[in-house]
């Protein structure tokens, strides 16, 4: 009778479970995504339908999968799945497992796979405590997280482990699974519904699921037709969308503004383009040109800002990765500006593409080798380090080149500290032949 009724309550949870939860795929196939780790010939695949599966790391953002990933393994398995959640477990459940699976092996002869959501959420003592039935084969380990496993796990039960890294959903896998998501429900989808719920759930299954179970409610339930209006609705967020042209044109209004020091119209289209849900690592792609385009040598540390805030929008994601975005912006446009960098390496290109300057000076040629000294390779080059200054004035460019400058610094930022440190050398008296600076000055004067 209790089989009966604890039956009975699993049937009334499966109906009653989360969309998301409810479209779980049973078969391998069924998986929507993850081709390099899942396709017909990728090794973990493999491992999968052999049954042959070692200790392994998944990570990867919410919703990418892992879960999923997971409960289809214990599909395809025929050792014992057991399933622990580091929130809640302890190092007494663990042993627990670990006891339960050397008498499962013991008496029947059957392997144990420990899948662990939140590896990252056990401290060094629990993670310990699996590492020696890990390391014996007594477990298999699967262990998911949305952390940085090389940050989070240990290193003796990551080194134990092989680590699979899970990307985020692209937007034609969220609309595919939103497509069998509102056949399930018995719903149509419009495209501009669909479009807007792939945007915004930023590669995201769960997130796209659970938004399209409350706008198929919001539209009338079975039947009806789930419009753009239930879907804003469901997500509470209005669609901002934009046509190609207009693409092109947010974008470049957004770099201007950046370039002509205006930080409020900065914020507003990179908030624009957010809304509208513009690709984040695009914007940040984007920024990362302008430091170096638009500000250069004036900020160095512009370069670096935006570099951060673009290894942010991949690691960290949205929406939490927009006030990393939102910082870039207002750094880049608050800073100085220079396009030296730019102009410089504009003037070069033309030279080089004209063939100018072909030949290496001599006293620059590798002299390294046996016998370069005899054909005069790098006689009569002197060592920077040598001098007091550690700089000298000797010839770098080509015999038909020397008097050329492509660099050219600006009065703004840093670079006034660049144009000041050139002046000292021009009237430093280092030179072994008292010619110091008179190459620089001519080059100055030139540009």
């Amino acid at each position: 009778m209790s089989d009966l009724f604890e039956s009975a309550a699993e049937d009334v949870m499966n109906r009653q479970a989360p969309l998301a939860a409810r479209l779980r795929p049973r078969h391998l196939d069924d998986l929507v995504g993850h081709e390099e780790l899942l396709g017909s010939q990728a090794p973990l695949r493999t491992l999968i339908q052999a049954d042959k599966l070692t200790s392994i790391i998944l990570w990867g953002p919410p919703g990418c999968g892992k879960t999923t990933l997971a409960r289809l393994i214990a599909n395809h398995t025929k050792k014992q799945f057991i399933t622990l959640s580091a929130v809640s477990a302890s190092v007494k459940d663990v042993r627990l497992v670990i006891d339960e699976a050397r008498r499962r092996l013991g008496e029947q002869n059957v392997g144990t796979i420990l899948f662990l959501d939140e590896v990252h959420r056990f401290n060094k003592a629990q993670q310990d405590a699996l590492l020696p039935s890990v390391e014996d084969g007594l477990l298999v380990l699967i262990g998911a997280t949305t952390e940085n496993p090389y940050f989070e796990v240990n290193p003796p039960l990551l080194s134990r482990s092989n680590l699979f890294r899970m990307n985020e959903l692209t937007d034609a896998s969220i609309k595919e699974l939103l497509l069998r998501g509102a056949k399930h429900e018995e719903v149509s989808l419009s495209q501009e519904a669909s479009d807007h719920l792939a945007h915004r759930a930023d590669g995201d299954a769960r997130r796209a699921l659970t938004a399209l179970e409350v706008a198929a409610v919001l539209a009338g339930g079975k039947g009806a037709n789930v419009a753009l209006t239930h879907a804003e609705q469901a997500l509470d967020t209005r669609a901002h969308r934009y046509g190609e042209d207009e693409h092109y044109d947010v974008i470049s209004a957004f770099i201007k503004s950046i370039r002509g020091s205006d930080v409020d119209a900065g914020l507003y289209w990179l908030v624009r383009m957010l809304e509208a849900g513009e690709d984040a690592r695009f914007i940040a792609r984007r920024l990362v040109i302008l430091a170096s385009e638009d500000i250069g040598m004036a900020d160095p540390m512009s370069l670096l800002v935006a570099d951060a805030a673009a290894r942010a929008v991949e690691f960290v994601g949205l929406p939490e990765a927009q006030l990393n975005l939102s910082q870039a912006v207002i750094h880049l446009a608050t800073a100085p500006k220079s396009n030296s960098a730019l102009v410089g390496l504009s003037r070069a290109r033309d030279d080089v593409r004209e063939g100018r300057g072909r030949r290496v000076p001599p006293h620059l040629r590798d002299g390294h080798y046996t016998g370069a000294r005899d054909l005069g390779h790098g006689e009569g080059y002197i060592y920077p380090h040598d001098t007091e200054t550690g700089w000298v004035d000797q010839q770098y460019l080509p015999d038909d080149m020397a008097q050329v400058s492509y660099y050219s610094p600006s009065h703004h930022g840093f670079e006034a500290e660049i144009l000041q440190r050139r002046r000292n050398q021009r009237t430093a008296d280092s030179s072994p032949d008292g010619a110091l600076g008179a190459n620089r000055e001519a080059k100055d004067q030139k540009a």
